[in-house]
């Protein structure tokens, strides 16, 4: 019995998920890394601003814990205990303004961020 057009398709997205749904591939991104407030991280690289997670949202990314207390490091306090620090990160984005995962996270000195000039300064 021959398969129509339709059902070839299916029987081949099944046997094969990676072809129906391609993954989503990490991305390193570096630059500040701000925590203003309680609960409102994003980080700033040459490219964008990159939104981690907003005070009141439901939508904060898996490998959240992967960034530690920033402030046990080279970090700038700008308000109480938050502040900023300079980082790398693999993450993973939707590709317009948010970081969807965090897959790892890695605190450099501010000086690095600093002689960056593609940076802009936080504030």
């Amino acid at each position: 019995m021959k398969k129509s057009a339709p059902a070839a398709a299916l029987s081949l997205a099944l046997a094969f998920p990676a072809l129906a749904f391609p993954a989503l591939a990490a991305e390193t991104r570096c630059g500040w890394i701000q925590n203003p407030t309680p609960a409102n991280w994003w980080l700033d690289d040459a490219q964008n601003t990159w939104t981690i997670m907003t005070q009141g949202s439901d939508d904060e990314p898996e490998g959240m814990d992967l960034i530690p207390d920033i402030s046990e490091h080279d970090y700038v306090r700008t308000n109480g205990n938050y502040g900023y620090a300079c980082a790398c990160m693999s993450v993973e984005t939707d590709g317009r303004e948010r970081i969807t995962r965090i897959l790892s996270f890695r605190q450099l000195t501010l000086a690095k961020c600093r002689s960056d000039k593609a940076l802009k300064f936080p504030g």
